[in-house]
């Protein structure tokens, strides 16, 4: 029962699951109940941060686990600005867009989302849905002149004793990416494929991975010129 109600789809055995993976999501559920898009996670760094400097082209990354656990080596020295959060969906960040994207007036926004829709995290979710929550943040982010890259959702692997496969279907993620690229094409924005880099065949390749889900070093060192090109792509595009 326990499993059913946490997935909102196909049952999982709980002997499938560590005990760390469901404490993981009784507390994603507690912190939603507070907070259901976690603006309260950047609120006061936001209100901190100093506009950009004459010249600066700032970008912010709106993202799930993937972004948020990306190494801060990565960010340092760069107009970069991390905004990622455990466990997020497309409908969340969509919530959080004008607080965490908009008011911190970046050039461009690199949004990475799609993989906790695949994987039903806060509820059912199509692949219409994520599309239809990314257009709408495509929109708010062209209605202020913020340049958009859209970044495909990287593959997993049932790796070092987690499974991945069964919530994040390998088809699903290969279906979405295509229609994101698609999409991307369609409305005129850049996107980064961090699916390719990172892929094995249909799966995560286990040397870049930590737990299946979650790029190690090596991994984030395969994405880093990818958004880095996909950035300049971006801010060249007038």
């Amino acid at each position: 029962m326990l499993a059913t109600c946490l997935y909102g789809q196909k049952a999982i055995a709980p002997a499938e699951l560590t005990r760390e993976q469901l404490e993981q999501e009784l507390d994603a559920y507690r912190r939603a109940l507070l907070d259901w898009a976690s603006l309260t996670r950047y609120g006061s760094d936001n209100a901190e941060l100093k506009p950009p400097r004459p010249g600066e082209n700032r970008v912010v990354f709106l993202g799930d686990e993937i972004t948020e656990q990306w190494p801060r080596a990565f960010f340092e020295g760069k107009p970069y600005i991390n905004r990622g959060i455990l466990r997020q969906t497309s409908a969340q960040m969509l919530v959080r867009f004008r607080q965490d994207v908009i008011d911190l007036h970046p050039k461009v926004v690199v949004i990475e989302a799609g993989s906790n829709d695949v994987a039903s995290v806060m509820g059912p979710a199509t692949e219409y849905q994520i599309t239809d929550n990314l257009a709408s943040m495509i929109e708010l982010a062209k209605a202020h002149r913020i340049k958009v890259v859209i970044a495909a959702v990287p593959p997993v692997c049932d790796c070092a004793g987690q499974i991945q496969t069964l919530r994040r279907v390998p088809g699903k993620i290969i279906g979405l990416n295509g229609t994101l690229e698609q999409m991307a094409q369609e409305v005129g924005v850049v996107f980064a494929d961090f699916y390719k880099p990172l892929a094995q065949g249909r799966l995560m390749n286990r040397d870049l991975t930590v737990d299946g889900l979650l790029p190690n070093q090596a991994g984030y060192a395969k994405l880093g010129p990818v958004v880095e090109r996909a950035i300049q792509e971006a801010l060249a595009d007038h």
